[in-house]
């Protein structure tokens, strides 16, 4: 998952679909026109060493010239090629982007500013393969340029030697040959070449097959959990240290702290401070560099990622439909049935809604849920974790896109039957998580407190009483904006 974390999907859909596509089609046609051409070229040399080798005594030079320049050209046109591959990722990359976010671009007029972009970087893209296009011509004007004073010089020298030496039909057959001979050995290096360069994406491609791969899903039997695990929900973080990679500084600095099962805990913290990175690691999408975390006195890092990841709920930030139906969408891996499905999607309030479709639970839903807005699409990850009743839950930022009144909707759903579950909340709005058991306050990857809400807002001088009163007042300048307008 780091991978997908690190690498723009642009450039992931450049591999999938140019490089590809040039090892597929590509790559054969110019290994066949490669063959093609030196068989062509050996069976001229074979008729040529028959009827005239002397051709040989201005060829042999010609040919450790052309091979010069091949190797001349060829690590710049590599080079040049690998430029032209990496430069065409980012177009991919922001067209995807501005398709997705068409509307928000329109809404705020910024068209041009997304056009200057998409031109800067097809200019970007440009230039590497002018540059291609540049150095092959280079190539083949050199290679032309040799076998037209190769076979000029064969000529002269033809005509200008006294009659009766060669036979004048040999003459002929020689010339004949001498020209096809110089076309198919310019061929033969210029079907090498661009075959060299195509040869890129195939590199290319191999470099996605030695990405580090995920622990395994499963774990030794011996190292599987209890069907019942996590039977309390407790969670124990001891100096967890985590890092995206080993050349980035630590992100997580050495936390030690515990989430007693059933409790309501709540993560608050500025931008940048770890919080997400905490939940990642809980999930084991990032893995920590040192530390360990506890779940029901096992350590999380010692089982496969299904066992783990299957026993933990999440309702993320943003919303994730997939095209299909309701029924698919609550409950993917078909794992319970109707009356329990129905049943969750009244708990969280959608219930109606989907009687109202015509299809009801096999009503459809269109890619990315497109077809429902925003709050529903929250009720529906709502309604999953509702349906799978995992001891821990965790709340990604999940109202930060959604309006109060679903916001409320989903917290007061969270109290009424996740009770006896451990929920972790990262907040987005500070009063989502004042009523929380405890309140976990991170600052730049370090915890600065760890109390319950009431105590912590009694200390005047606690920062999270401050990063309370900055939210009220931030709150009620924006109240008082929209008021004056």
């Amino acid at each position: 998952m780091s991978f997908f974390d690190s690498t723009p999907s642009g450039r992931i859909l450049n591999r999938a679909s140019t490089d590809q596509s040039a090892v597929d089609t590509d790559i054969p046609y110019q290994i066949g026109s490669f063959a093609f051409s030196l068989i062509q070229l050996i069976g001229i040399i074979i008729v040529m060493s028959q009827v005239a080798w002397q051709v040989f005594i201005v060829f042999v030079p010609v040919i450790a010239v052309s091979i010069w320049y091949q190797r001349y050209y060829l690590p710049s046109a590599r080079e040049l090629s690998r430029l032209s591959g990496v430069c065409k990722a980012p177009i991919i990359q922001h067209f995807a982007e501005t398709i997705s976010g068409t509307s928000t671009i329109r809404s705020f007029d910024k068209q041009s500013r997304f056009h200057e972009t998409n031109m800067k970087l097809t200019d970007g893209y440009s230039r590497p393969k002018f540059n291609i296009a540049a150095a092959m011509e280079w190539l083949c004007f050199r290679l032309d340029m040799l076998s037209s004073f190769t076979f000029a010089f064969s000529l002269i020298f033809l005509i200008s030697i006294p009659p009766g030496i060669i036979n004048p039909g040999i003459a002929g057959l020689a010339v004949t040959y001498g020209l096809n001979l110089n076309i198919m050995q310019t061929w033969v290096i210029w079907n090498f070449c661009n075959l060299e360069n195509k040869i890129i994406s195939v590199e290319r491609l191999l470099q996605y097959t030695a990405i580090s791969s995920e622990p395994s899903l499963i774990s030794e039997e011996e190292n599987r959990p209890d069907p019942s695990w996590p039977a309390y929900g407790e969670v124990d973080i001891q100096n967890l240290q985590v890092r995206y990679a080993p050349h980035l500084p630590l992100v997580l600095r050495g936390l030690t702290c515990s989430f007693r099962g059933g409790m309501k805990t709540g993560i608050v913290g500025r931008t940048g401070s770890g919080k997400s990175t905490l939940i990642q690691t809980l999930f084991r999408i990032v893995e920590p560099t040192a530390g360990k975390v506890i779940i029901d006195s096992i350590n999380i890092s010692t089982i496969g990622l299904h066992d783990l990841r299957s026993r933990l709920s999440i309702i993320p930030q943003d919303p994730t439909m997939f095209e299909g139906t309701v029924r698919s969408n609550i409950d993917p891996l078909e794992e319970y049935n109707d009356e329990q499905i129905w049943e969750a999607l009244d708990k969280c309030q959608l219930g109606d809604e989907v009687r109202k479709k015509e299809g009801k639970l096999d009503s459809s839903v269109s890619e990315n849920g497109e077809n429902w807005s925003m709050g529903q699409r929250q009720l529906v990850c709502l309604g999953r974790v509702l349906l799978k009743k995992s001891k821990i839950l965790v709340l990604d930022e999940a109202t930060a896109s959604v309006d109060t009144a679903t916001d409320n909707l989903i917290q007061q759903t969270l109290r009424l039957h996740f009770t006896d579950s451990t929920v972790i909340t990262i907040a987005h709005r500070i009063t989502s998580v004042l009523d929380s058991d405890m309140v976990l306050l991170l600052s730049q990857g370090i915890i600065e407190e760890y109390d319950s809400p009431t105590t912590l807002l009694e200390d005047k001088s606690s920062s999270f009483a401050k990063l309370v009163a900055e939210y009220t007042m931030r709150s009620n300048s924006n109240f008082e904006k929209s008021v004056d307008h």
